[in-house]
């Protein structure tokens, strides 16, 4: 399986993630936008933008084993953040590297909203990953 980050040399230099990724061959694992609730449905982090972006991490984490991928083979990844600024984008930034491998740069939107589905919620990331065929 093939997978290629491409910054050209047209577009700005990106923080933190790649312009494009493409992928060859295999499997693609879509999912669903992930947000900081726990296993038993409990919001984690009311108010902290920092300890809910781990819990929504830690899902993401759940969510690709469950699937038999890892941060490793994500390619395009989607962040939902309420009131975004500066500030945030950083938190978000330094959650983000606890979690993807070292110099691992998908492909990446972050979008601010007005709210989640449920007002307590401060962020929400979906994911795309691309796994080799193991036919």
């Amino acid at each position: 399986m093939e997978r290629r980050f491409i910054n050209p040399l047209e577009l700005s230099v990106p923080i933190n993630y790649s312009h494009v990724a493409v992928a060859s061959a295999g499997r693609t694992v879509y999912v669903s936008g992930q947000i900081a609730l726990d296993a038993t449905g409990r919001i984690v982090g009311a108010g902290d933008l920092r300890a809910q972006a781990v819990q929504v991490y830690e899902n993401l984490r759940a969510a690709l084993d469950a699937a038999g991928a890892s941060f490793a083979d994500v390619i395009k990844m989607t962040t939902f953040v309420v009131g975004l600024d500066p500030e945030r984008t950083q938190v978000l930034r330094e959650v983000r590297a606890q979690f993807l491998p070292a110099g691992h740069k998908p492909a990446s939107t972050m979008v601010g909203v007005a709210s989640l589905v449920r007002p307590e919620l401060l962020v929400e990331v979906e994911m795309i990953a691309a796994l080799a065929d193991r036919r």
